[in-house]
C-alpha cells in the first residue's frame, strides 16, 4: 500500500509516524495490528501530553494504537466498489482529525470518540466516488443513502410495503425512499457509446440530443443581432471626435493593437492622456449601446 495519507490537510503532523509503503495491504494490515494497543490509563496520559505539550511522539501512539478500528470500519463500507485501501486511507485521516480534537477530559476511549470522524471522512469518500453525478447533496440525503444501503437485504426494487417500512424505521416519507432508491439503482451511462459497441444494443444520449446550429431561425437571429451590433458601433464612433475614434479603432478594432505610449507619440501627449481619452469615449459608446 502507498503511503497511506499525504498531509496536505491542517491536521496534526503525523503522517510520517504512519506505516510506509509496505508493499500490499495484506502486508499493511498484518503491520497495523502487530501495534500495542493502549489501556485507559496510558491513553489519558499521552492525550495530556499531546494537549498541553503539542507532543508528537504522543500523537504517534495514539494514532498507531488505532489504526486497526480504521481498518475494521472501513471494511463495513467494501460494498461501493470502490478499493479497500483508498477506504482505509481516508478512515485513517479521520482518525488523525479525532486525535487532534480528543481531550483527556473525555470521559470516553478514544476510539468511541474517533468512529464518528472514521465514518465522516469515509462516508464523504463514497459519495464523492460512488457515482459520477452525486446521488446525494444534502445531510438528510447523506443519511438517508446510508441507511437505505444497508436496510436493503435483497435485490431489485422495494414493494410498497417494503418502502413504507423503511421509511417508517428512517423517519422520512415513502416518496423520499423511492426517490434515493432509484438513485441507487441507477448507473452511470458514457456519454457516446464506445467505438466497439453495437449502436443497435447501446443507447447513448449524443446520438438522441438535437443539433441546433443548423436551424434557420436560430441563424437568422444570429445574423440580425450581429448586424444590430455592428451597426451601432459604426453608428457610435460617427459621434465621435476623430481623435477619439482613432484611439479606439487603434486600441480596440485593429488586429495588431497599439500601445497607450505608441498613441502617445504619435498625438505628442503623455500615456495618461491618451488612456483618459480612451475611457471617455468607450463611456459614450457604453451609453449608446445601453440607449
Amino acid at each position: 500500500m502507498s503511503e497511506t495519507l499525504s498531509m496536505n490537510r491542517s491536521l496534526i503532523p503525523a503522517a510520517n509516524f504512519l506505516p510506509a509503503s509496505v508493499g500490499s495491504l495484506d502486508t499493511y494490515i498484518r503491520q497495523v495490528n502487530s501495534f500495542p494497543m493502549l489501556n485507559a490509563e496510558d491513553e489519558h496520559e499521552l492525550a495530556l501530553r499531546l494537549q498541553q505539550h503539542n507532543d508528537l511522539e504522543a500523537a504517534q501512539q495514539l494514532i498507531m494504537s488505532n489504526l486497526r478500528f480504521v481498518v475494521s470500519i472501513a471494511r463495513g463500507y467494501l460494498g461501493y466498489g470502490l478499493a479497500f485501501s483508498d477506504l482505509v486511507q481516508e478512515g485513517n485521516i479521520g482518525l488523525m482529525k479525532a486525535v487532534k480534537r480528543f481531550s483527556p477530559d473525555h470521559d470516553v476511549r478514544l476510539i468511541s470518540y474517533a468512529v464518528h470522524w472514521i465514518k465522516a471522512e469515509i462516508h464523504e469518500f463514497v459519495l464523492r466516488n460512488w457515482r459520477i453525478v452525486k446521488v446525494a447533496t444534502t445531510k438528510a440525503q447523506r443519511k438517508l443513502f446510508f441507511k437505505l444501503r444497508s436496510s436493503k437485504k435483497r435485490l431489485g426494487w422495494f414493494n410498497q410495503a417494503e418502502v413504507n417500512d423503511v421509511a417508517d424505521k428512517l423517519g422520512v416519507k415513502p416518496e423520499t425512499v423511492i426517490e434515493m432508491e432509484s438513485r441507487l439503482n441507477a448507473h452511470d451511462l458514457a456519454y457516446d457509446n464506445p467505438l466497439d459497441n453495437d449502436e443497435d444494443n447501446h443507447y447513448a444520449p449524443a446520438a438522441y440530443l438535437s443539433d441546433g446550429s443548423d436551424d434557420p431561425a436560430q441563424q437568422l437571429e444570429a445574423d440580425d443581432w450581429r448586424s444590430q451590433y455592428e451597426n451601432t458601433i459604426m453608428a457610435s464612433l460617427d459621434n465621435l471626435d476623430d481623435r477619439s475614434r482613432t484611439i479606439i479603432q487603434r486600441r480596440w478594432l485593429d488586429e495588431n493593437k497599439a500601445t497607450l505610449h505608441e498613441l502617445a507619440n504619435e498625438y505628442q501627449v503623455s500615456a495618461e492622456r491618451i488612456r483618459q481619452l480612451e475611457k471617455n469615449a468607450l463611456k459614450k459608446l457604453r451609453v449608446a449601446f445601453a440607449a
